[in-house]
């Protein structure tokens, strides 16, 4: 059972004049931002002060809100997730980021603690986890599942480096980003468009994305890139 911690900047009470910590949201889905919304107002001590579908609107939003942690998805149209975590981690240095995502904490919690976010949740998670990643956070803690912290923590102790798992894992951030595009059914030219890069630099990631997960063609490339994104980007073995 994960236990949930009194935040430093969080008041467990409600009341006239008790301050609450406040949430900004960046999610693409409305429905998800309703939903995290309805379930963060209803916890003692802490309230949304916004919320965006993009992370340009984030960085406007949050620069007016003023929040004490900010919830990002992965996925997001234009600039990715990991991306809006490094803007707002050079913006912001003391704001704390949690990724609330679908994708698979195996191949994507580490690049984003890498990033700069202090945690990592999926979205099939009960609602006490999520309350409980948030309160962890905004303490100043990091947060992640018992799984990815005992991984992490044993790999610490035994001084190794991280083997990875699959091609997948030797992907850089961006490279995991276009091969995401590429499997939802997207042109190189769509993807240089949403991600303000040259078709000849989408091309460039394309070949390299070829040549780590030792695909013979594009063919193969879209295909493998389709299957996984339809698996919903859990597969870790050979995609």
């Amino acid at each position: 059972m994960i236990m949930v911690e009194a935040a430093q900047n969080s008041v467990q009470e409600t009341g006239p004049g008790v301050e609450k910590s406040r949430i900004y949201i960046v999610d693409d889905h409305a429905m998800f931002r309703e939903g995290l919304r309805q379930l963060i107002e209803r916890e003692p001590g802490l309230t949304v002060c916004g919320d965006a579908a993009t992370a340009g609107e984030a960085m406007a939003g949050i620069r007016a809100s003023n929040p004490n942690v900010v919830l990002v998805d992965i996925s997001l149209a234009g600039v990715s997730g990991l991306d809006l975590i490094k803007e707002i981690r050079a913006e912001f240095d003391d704001l704390p980021v949690l990724v609330v995502s679908m994708h698979d904490e195996s191949l994507y919690a580490e690049r984003a603690l890498r990033a700069g976010a202090m945690g990592y949740v999926m979205k099939h998670e009960p609602a006490k986890t999520v309350r409980a990643a948030i309160r962890k956070v905004l303490g100043g803690d990091l947060y992640l599942s018992e799984k990815m912290s005992a991984g992490m923590l044993n790999r610490l102790m035994r001084g190794e480096t991280h083997p990875p798992k699959s091609p997948l894992e030797t992907l850089s951030d961006r490279e995991l980003e276009v091969f995401r595009m590429l499997g939802q059914g997207k042109s190189s030219r769509q993807i240089a468009e949403e991600l303000t890069l040259t078709i000849a630099t989408i091309n460039s990631f394309r070949n390299r994305i070829k040549e780590k997960l030792q695909l013979k063609n594009s063919t193969e490339l879209l295909l493998h890139a389709a299957e996984w994104v339809r698996d919903g980007d859990s597969s870790i073995g050979k995609p």
